[in-house]
């Protein structure tokens, strides 16, 4: 091989790794994947019918505007179709708001922990990752969050409900936090597990959208629409950073399968049967979580398809007790451990390992 003279970024040697849901081996033992936060359920069948239908036009980019499901999706959210902003998933959103927003120097302010992307997605822009601590209860400490806004502060991310620990913020919350950010720092909810939420006491976010012009919301297709491996996500945006999203996202990043795929889950019979699987893995988890209560776990308040066991120095144990026994979690380090609300067997097999490791 030759001799390597290029030189990279200096920044790139101070960033984190994205580590990914760890997949389950192959090793003849039965065993699940509840490490990924992905749906049990493969997308539904008229949406397997319209990505196979769009290979037809494979060969062909996509629309780069992506007018028929932006069309719909504003529809959805009662915006104008130009108020959508389209990437490869909420996570590529994201990365397109700090380069639309950030300039070297400047600072974003998220929860820590909170989802992983968040300090890489900064940092290899050149912004100034402001991570801001979880209270005692692993939820959004809102009060010190806007404490931290400084005149270097141009973008502040809330991941709610909150991954990997679970909570989420109520409507009462975010307002009261609003008023406290001045209106030229964009505040981006970030909704990836909204569908999750019990939708009684779920926030009001689009009612905080429409009252506030620094207010973007996140929208994803990986989790409850089960097109993961699609890579689909979006923006609601006021119209000024709508078009900046416009300007610096990645062009033809909504492919022609996934444009297909997300315009056939708007589907008013193909969305009746998505909200019936979000009703079942909110049951799930309200029978998951009862389990590990009577068995003296105490855990986060989780509004996601998962779960969040905080157990600090002990979560590469946890991880190796479970992974033993055919489940296959997520770690966070020496922080704790996650654990998907996945197929009723893994389910079963999660309060098993769970009550074995207190016994």
């Amino acid at each position: 091989m030759p001799a390597e003279n290029i030189r990279v970024r200096s920044a790139l040697s101070a960033l984190p790794a994205y580590v990914a849901g760890k997949p389950a081996a192959d090793d003849g033992m039965v065993r699940y994947k509840a490490s990924s936060n992905e749906s049990p359920f493969p997308p539904p069948a008229a949406v397997r019918d319209a990505v196979v239908a769009a290979l037809e036009n494979a060969h062909r980019y996509p629309d780069m505007s992506a007018q028929e499901l932006r069309t719909a999706l504003g529809a959805q959210h009662d915006v104008e179709p130009a108020q959508i902003a389209l990437s490869t998933g909420s996570v590529a959103v994201t990365g397109d708001l700090v380069r639309a927003l950030v300039d070297p120097g400047d600072e974003v302010i998220f929860a820590w922990r909170s989802f992983e992307a968040y300090p890489i997605l900064v940092g290899s822009h050149g912004g100034v990752p402001v991570q801001v601590p979880l209270t005692d209860r692993f939820e959004h400490d809102l009060e010190a969050m806007a404490a931290a806004i400084t005149e270097r502060t141009r973008l502040i991310l809330l991941c709610t409900p909150n991954n990997p620990t679970g909570p989420s913020l109520s409507t009462a919350q975010l307002e009261e936090f609003l008023a406290q950010v001045p209106d030229h720092v964009v505040v981006a909810i970030d909704e990836a597990y909204r569908e999750f939420h019990d939708p009684e006491t779920a926030a009001e976010t689009a009612r905080l959208f429409r009252e506030h012009g620094n207010v973007a919301l996140l929208r994803t297709f990986s989790k409850l629409q089960g097109m993961a491996g699609l890579r689909l996500g979006y923006a609601i945006a006021h119209p000024r950073l709508a078009r900046a999203l416009g300007q610096v996202t990645v062009p033809f990043g909504a492919s022609v399968p996934a444009q297909a795929a997300a315009l056939a889950s708007l589907d008013e019979t193909v969305a009746g049967e998505l909200d019936e699987r979000a009703a079942w893995i909110r049951g799930e988890r309200t029978r998951v979580v009862t389990a590990l209560a009577e068995q003296g776990w105490d855990l986060p308040v989780s509004q996601g398809n998962f779960v969040y066991f905080p157990l600090g120095t002990d979560s590469a144990e946890f991880l190796d007790h479970a992974d033993r026994r055919g489940l296959v979690l997520r770690g966070y380090g020496a922080d704790g451990v996650r654990a998907t609300i996945a197929e009723r067997e893994a389910n079963d097999l999660l309060v098993t390992i769970a009550g074995q490791w207190r016994t």
